[in-house]
């Protein structure tokens, strides 16, 4: 059997394409926005949650969510929309203020990753994920996807 990634790339560079899109922005700045909120939300995320995510994405997003991960670190109590938007800007390092920018605006970003996110993973563990994060975070979540699921 021979390996193709080019399947897998096409599907990341589809992933990163439409949250680009969504953000009207260029496909470097939805990168880095994307690995940071996979990234804040693994934080929140324990081993065995973070598990059934990641069978859930796309292989390269697999990639992008484990880089760097120390699996074995407690998961980090997040508990109000506010912190973890501070902990995606912590994430994305330097940039943060241009990639996020204020409060409001970090929302609608943070929005449109989930909305694409939500193209991806099964409704059911959109709800599984949903249902282990604090009451702020399952409204802003929930807020983020809307009623109605797309799928392509």
């Amino acid at each position: 059997m021979t390996l193709d990634f080019d399947k897998y790339a096409g599907t990341g560079n589809k992933v990163v394409r439409l949250l680009a899109d969504d953000l009207q922005t260029s496909r470097e700045k939805a990168g880095r926005i994307l690995t940071a909120v996979l990234h804040s939300l693994r934080h929140r995320l324990t081993v065995q949650e973070s598990f059934q995510l990641m069978a859930q994405l796309p292989m390269a997003l697999k990639a992008v969510y484990v880089d760097g991960w120390k699996y074995k670190e407690p998961f980090r109590r997040i508990h109000h929309v506010d912190e973890f938007l501070d902990e995606i800007r912590m994430e994305d390092g330097k940039t943060a203020d241009y990639d996020f920018g204020n409060n409001e605006e970090a929302k609608k970003t943070v929005t449109a990753v989930f909305r694409t996110l939500n193209l991806f993973v099964s409704e059911g563990e959109v709800k599984d994920i949903i249902a282990v994060l604090p009451a702020e975070l399952k409204e802003f979540v929930r807020g983020a996807l809307g009623e109605k699921r797309m799928v392509l």
